[in-house]
């Protein structure tokens, strides 16, 4: 039978009624996109990352200092550790939070824009000049640290472009003699490792281990404990050694990354090559000039922590204590050493260590905390209240560590500490913190402090906020210590107002640091107008800071603490079950 055609004015009612049906659709796939969960969607952008093998491996080249294993993976039931976030049942992602999300997202994808089309396979942007450079190896730093942020930020795509280079690195690729083991591990393998965790391509964790296998022959040395650097010559001959006089942090902060690699590929050689560094940590933690911490730079060589004498929180030793509670959650809590160590070392960075600005007394964060400095002298301990940009990422570290082992003064600790330094961001011209300042100290962190108008006279730079002695070093350069904190805490807490402060100091580094293509770091914080940018945009601004600022304007369920656990470089890692 043959089907005559529809009457005209019919055709047009179906056809109106089609293209009303899609318009709505379309418009519904827009308004709810941003309160999809990212991490919850199966992407049809899958494009098959293909592995390209490096063109030295460096699994074939035999260790000539060889050890037996010793360190295998903890197995068994996971201990009972405390659930970390908020209960956020009830959470509703309201229109204003959306608008600050889809702002970070915007800003995230200039700075990524601008990397492709001016810096594309280089390490970094020069965001200025829009001209790209090499910092760590020329393998692409800025690609492999910002592969989890865009799948965070469901930037699928790019993505896959992305992925498909770095699954292509070549590590024997570079005009690098010898390349900085701890920076490699946090930006290059915990990235790839951070991306497989997402996606679950496997091209990436193959790249990982290969890059693994690289960085494993750092531990070749007599006593196998790393050096700062990874020299390639010396790796083949067996001429590695530990280092006299090296930053804590440095050898001390692998541990995340090389455990991950090892419950991803179950080759226990990477826990194992870790774990004797924490070995080291663990017989020497009271055997320092302040029992219970680790000095800033240590002998290595000699495995001995007694002649130094300065010690901190913050550069050089910063990560070293950031990953201990961290260890105990990608373990399961099946260790329990790494909290026994935190417990010790957070002692006594509050006996000694911990300072409150002195304020007026309307003032109303009087409660603040900021981390310092002490030497340990003969016959005194000197304290230097100095804080960093960089130590502001111990307010989520204690915050955490409250958490995980039920020690709720530590939470508190951790938010005094967090809202520090988001009212040290607040205190200068630019809306940001400096990357080093000095304070006009109480006596205590605890007891009464009166505001002594002689002494802030006397100590303190007229020319700042009340509270600040000085801004020794007043750069900016685009960190993420201080909304790494902040975002923890809210996480923590559930504290709604946390989401304004961080929208500020969002505001105020777009303010300050923005440029036609994409942000740059500031030469000073205390300009007022215009700031001078110093043309430089490490990979930590779109691997770090501008994911941090993502997620805390993001539903509660995206990279949850129960989920995940994040390293130093912020590369979450999916927690045991």
């Amino acid at each position: 039978m043959v089907h005559s055609s529809p009457p005209p004015a019919t055709l047009d009612h179906r056809l109106q009624r089609l293209l009303l049906v899609a318009a709505v659709f379309a418009l519904t796939v827009l308004v709810l996109q941003p309160f999809r969960s990212p991490l919850s969607s199966t992407s049809k952008l899958h494009s098959g990352v293909r592995f390209e093998p490096s063109s030295f491996d460096w699994a074939a080249v035999a260790r000539h200092h060889p050890v037996s294993l010793i360190h295998e993976l903890p197995t068994g039931p996971t201990a009972n550790l405390q659930r970390v976030q908020h209960d956020f049942s009830g959470y509703r992602h309201d229109a204003k939070t959306t608008s600050r999300q889809q702002a970070v997202r915007a800003a995230f994808v200039q700075s990524w824009e601008s990397y492709k089309k001016y810096a594309w396979t280089m390490d970094e942007l020069a965001p200025v000049s829009g001209e790209g450079k090499n910092t760590f190896g020329g393998w692409a730093a800025t690609l492999v640290d910002a592969l989890d942020t865009l799948w965070i930020m469901d930037l699928r795509g790019d993505f896959y472009l992305a992925a498909s280079v770095a699954a292509r690195l070549d590590w024997a690729n570079t005009t690098d003699t010898s390349v900085n083991l701890f920076e490699t591990t946090i930006r290059h393998l915990g990235g790839l490792l951070s991306a497989y965790d997402l996606s679950k391509e496997p091209a990436l964790l193959e790249k990982a281990k290969e890059l693994g296998n690289m960085l494993y022959l750092a531990f070749d040395t007599p006593n196998s404990l790393p050096g700062f650097w990874l020299n390639f010559d010396d790796a083949k001959q067996g001429l590695q050694v530990a280092g006299t006089n090296d930053p804590s942090a440095s050898p001390c902060s692998l541990s995340l990354e090389f455990t991950r690699l090892s419950q991803l590929t179950g080759d226990n050689r990477f826990y194992d090559a870790v774990s004797r560094v924490t070995d080291f940590l663990e017989r020497t933690q009271n055997s320092s000039k302040l029992p219970g911490m680790w000095p800033k730079l240590i002998d290595f060589r000699e495995e001995s922590v007694s002649t130094e004498t300065g010690f901190t929180l913050g550069a050089l030793a910063d990560s070293l204590y950031e990953y201990l509670p961290k260890m105990a959650v990608l373990l399961g809590g099946r260790s329990p050493r790494y909290e026994k160590m935190h417990r010790n070392a957070m002692a006594t960075v509050v006996d000694y260590l911990l300072f409150r600005p002195m304020l007026p007394e309307d003032d109303e964060h009087k409660d603040i905390l900021f981390a310092g400095d002490a030497y340990v002298h003969t016959d005194a301990i000197d304290r230097v209240p100095e804080g960093q940009h960089l130590s502001c990422f111990t307010g989520g570290m204690f915050a955490l560590g409250g958490k995980l082992f039920n020690i709720p003064d530590h939470v508190d600790i951790g938010e005094r500490m967090a809202r520090g330094c988001a009212w040290a961001y607040n205190a200068f011209p630019t809306g940001l913190m400096p990357e080093i300042f000095r304070i006009v100290p109480c006596s205590s962190i605890d007891g009464p402090c009166p505001w002594d108008q002689a002494l802030w006279q006397k100590d303190g730079d007229q020319r700042l906020k009340k509270g600040f002695a000085n801004a020794r070093d007043p750069r900016y350069i685009l960190r993420p210590e201080a909304i790494e904190s902040i975002f923890l805490l809210y996480r923590i807490t559930g504290k709604d107002d946390l989401r304004d402060v961080a929208w500020r100091m969002f505001q105020s580094v777009m303010k300050a640091t923005k440029t036609p293509l994409a942000n740059s770091a500031i030469a000073d914080v205390t300009a007022r107008g215009e700031t001078e940018k110093l043309d430089s945009m490490e990979s930590f601004w779109l691997a770090e800071t501008l994911k941090y600022f993502y997620l805390i304007f993001s539903p509660p369920n995206v990279i949850s603490l129960d989920e995940f656990i994040l390293n130093t470089e912020a590369h979450p890692f999916q927690r045991p079950k």
